[in-house]
């Protein structure tokens, strides 16, 4: 039965989107079997993986609000599958609002698809809304994402204050898989103390693996492809694929390939 970890930061731009495409292309060529749900309006992860967003029917918003399987939703992608998501998921939660059990319509709808994979990522929006709680309750831990510059710090409290009040209300079971520094520079003072507060305030709950700043994460969205299709002697591609490793190490999942 797959893990579901969903990506979550309620600020923006920290490295979430590139994150989710780069662990499940990383996953997939150690031979995990990966999944991602693609549950931001802006799809970026869809794209991110030679998928035009535009186009692509049916979507997370027709499994959602229409209750069409997830299965018949997947895409298959050299890079891993994708259930994907467009313009279309804006305004989902209004019409989610009257729904029975409204925060589980996700889980509910990836229960049959779990046994066909050894990893589920969900790409959540970067507000704490009813999809990003939809997908909160449908996973079993939350890896979170902090861009390494001082206002991460506060955000990063708030964060985890939420993750807090959902194990109260929704999903008791949610952990934190981890911590992971973004856009690090080791060039800067700001990098390293940015790192050294998250790991002073967040013992153990810090990934080993920091993902530096790299031409090359930023350069492969725009060609539809995660950074090891694109460059993967990078320092981005092989950053990814050392958390990758490290994430499976803390699993128990072994390398198939």
């Amino acid at each position: 039965m797959g893990k579901v970890i969903a990506l979550f930061n309620q600020k923006g731009g920290v490295g979430k989107t590139t994150t989710c495409v780069n662990l499940c292309a990383s996953f997939s060529a150690l031979g995990l079997r990966c999944l991602i749900v693609d549950t931001d309006p802006q799809g970026h992860s869809t794209s991110g993986m030679g998928i035009d967003k535009n186009t692509v029917f049916p979507s997370t918003y027709n499994v959602l609000v229409e209750e069409i399987p997830a299965e018949k939703a997947i895409i298959r992608t050299r890079y891993g599958d994708v259930i994907p998501c467009n313009k279309d998921l804006f305004g989902t939660g209004i019409l989610l609002t009257d729904a029975e059990d409204r925060e589980f319509v996700l889980k509910k709808a990836l229960e049959p698809v779990k046994k066909d994979y050894d990893c589920i990522l969900i790409d959540c929006p970067a507000l704490l809304e009813l999809l990003t709680l939809n997908a909160l309750c449908a996973a079993d831990s939350i890896l979170i994402p902090v861009q390494c510059e001082y206002l991460a710090l506060e955000g990063l409290s708030d964060l985890m204050s939420s993750v807090k009040m959902i194990r109260r209300s929704h999903n008791p079971s949610l952990e934190v898989e981890g911590v992971l520094l973004t856009m690090f520079d080791g060039r800067t003072n700001l990098s390293l103390q940015v790192a050294n507060e998250v790991k002073k305030h967040l013992k153990g709950a810090v990934f080993k693996t920091v993902i530096p700043r790299n031409v090359r994460l930023s350069e492969a969205p725009s060609h539809g492809r995660p950074v090891m299709a694109y460059d993967k002697g990078s320092r981005g591609a092989l950053a990814y694929m050392e958390l990758a490793g490290e994430i499976m190490k803390k699993n128990g999942w072994e390398v198939k390939k």
